[in-house]
């Protein structure tokens, strides 16, 4: 084997081009289709047929085709790559210690169907040890509640961008939604259920949820909705549209996260907040608000979608707060 220092040299060409296709028509890295029709198929299995989550296939596929990319530079055949090479491959990363864990986790499982489709005898990543994580408090940044009062206060609502802005917003202030989720919304998604107002959230997964929309987080949707003509607007259609450059006409086209997430941005910045700020950090705010108030841990577990409570956990922040305080009362 040879070092691991040019681990991050250019892929070979053919991985740079596949890297450009649609998910769907692209060809399998060249160690693969070396190998034979069984490796053929336990690479299409992996893909296609295991990873349902458009989100993790992309992820898990980006992390495969890297390492069989580095092998390949490496001239390491496909049945000969061995847990060494793993390691040495992982250790060459300049990533996160998550990152690496994920990256480990989808050579695991694909390695795992070569196993199964007689491709390969072991399977060389079982037996790699990913690094210690152990993580305490989430990464993202919380925006406090003057902050985000200010932000929603500093919004134009003089015109449909505005109130677009604002509900937006509202949306994943008052639901601790997901920005993906939020821009998964459709008109249909937005209905009176007889007592109460709702949004219905298409989660990860395909997992739906239903929260009830409070009083002032109705009246900036339906403002919205009424400026922007789409009170009975199809109800496929995307809740949130897209707006024409400056002239501030609605279009047919539904924002992505990315639009609402670069939106955020400049909102930030015209409240003159902090834009390190993301729309996360709103459910961060609201987890930890919640908590702080008093309510149950099941409750805000809950409301956020979390699936293990310690998930909650990593978002509540009011333990820096305590932390801060007590270095705060050092009186060297």
């Amino acid at each position: 084997m040879e070092g691991e220092s040019d681990n991050n040299l250019a892929m070979p060409c053919e991985v740079c081009i596949a890297e450009q296709l649609p998910e769907d028509v692209k060809p399998a890295p060249a160690l693969v289709r070396d190998c034979g029709n069984a490796a053929q198929f336990a690479w299409e299995e992996f893909i296609y047929g295991k990873l349902r989550n458009p989100g993790t296939r992309r992820a898990y596929r980006h992390a495969v085709d890297r390492f069989l990319a580095w092998c390949a530079q490496h001239r390491v055949e496909l049945v000969r790559i061995a847990p060494a090479h793993v390691g040495r491959y992982l250790d060459g990363l300049s990533l996160s210690p998550a990152t690496k864990k994920l990256h480990l986790s989808a050579l695991r499982h694909f390695f795992d169907e070569l196993v199964v489709r007689h491709v390969v005898v072991l399977n060389p990543a079982a037996s790699v040890r990913g690094e210690r994580l152990r993580a305490i408090e989430g990464k993202t940044p919380e925006i406090s509640v003057q902050q985000a009062r200010r932000l929603l206060a500093s919004i134009d609502t003089s015109h449909v961008v505005g109130l677009r802005d604002r509900a937006i917003i509202a949306v994943l202030i008052y639901t601790a939604a997901r920005v993906g989720a939020v821009s998964r919304l459709r008109r249909a998604d937005f209905y009176d259920a007889g007592d109460q107002y709702c949004l219905r959230f298409t989660e990860k997964g395909t997992q739906y949820r239903e929260i009830p929309v409070r009083h002032d987080l109705r009246g900036f949707l339906r403002d919205y909705l009424a400026a922007a003509g789409l009170e009975y607007a199809d109800k496929a259609m995307p809740l949130f549209r897209t707006t024409i450059r400056r002239t501030k006409a609605i279009t047919m086209n539904g924002m992505t996260a990315g639009d609402m997430a670069r939106m955020v941005k400049r909102r930030l910045r015209d409240a003159a907040l902090p834009t390190q700020l993301s729309p996360h950090s709103f459910r961060v705010a609201t987890i930890t608000d919640l908590l702080t108030h008093g309510l149950p841990l099941e409750d805000v577990q809950l409301l956020a979608g979390h699936a293990d409570p310690r998930t909650t956990r990593l978002y509540d922040r009011r333990q820096r707060r305590v932390t801060r305080n007590v270095v705060e009362r050092i009186s060297i």
